[in-house]
């Protein structure tokens, strides 16, 4: 499996690169009034309104320090029964690629339930690496599922 690393902070992530369509800039945001604090805004990508995510904001409460690495990871989310649409993924440090083996993510033995998308670590150069599991992230966020749409009601 190739995975992509980021940071979120100082520490280290991962999230599969089979779902990354692309990784762009930073760039400037269309903020969305009344949205949770990680919920960053929407931006127009090639003409598509994409939702962007915060991860900082998601996982530490603090925001993605503005980096000349920081970037919008773009994801592909597939909820059960759409079509799917692009979601944007800010994270600090997109930096490389590494190919693993699904085995070598060891399963923590702690599960939490306010962060069911953290899976598996993984062990790299003597350091510990999160795996973000992209296709649980979307049913954290509660704003996801009626979005689809919801950028037609700012045309009114």
């Amino acid at each position: 499996m190739l995975a992509l690393l980021f940071y979120i902070g100082d520490t280290m992530y991962t999230i599969k690169c089979d779902l990354v369509r692309e990784i762009a800039p930073l760039a400037k945001l269309k903020e969305a009034p009344h949205t949770p604090n990680y919920f960053a805004g929407f931006f127009n990508y090639r003409g598509t309104i994409i939702p962007v995510i915060d991860l900082c904001r998601l996982i530490q409460d603090e925001p993605c320090r503005q980096r000349l690495s920081t970037r919008i990871i773009l994801v592909d989310y597939r909820p059960k029964g759409d079509s799917g649409y692009l979601l944007g993924l800010i994270a600090e440090r997109v930096s490389e690629t590494i190919k693993k083996k699904p085995e070598d993510f060891n399963l923590p033995r702690v599960k939490s339930d306010t962060a069911p998308y953290l899976g598996g670590i993984i062990m790299e150069g003597g350091k510990m690496i999160h795996h973000i599991d992209i296709e649980k992230l979307p049913n954290c966020i509660s704003l996801l599922p009626g979005m689809d749409g919801g950028e037609q009601d700012d045309a009114q």
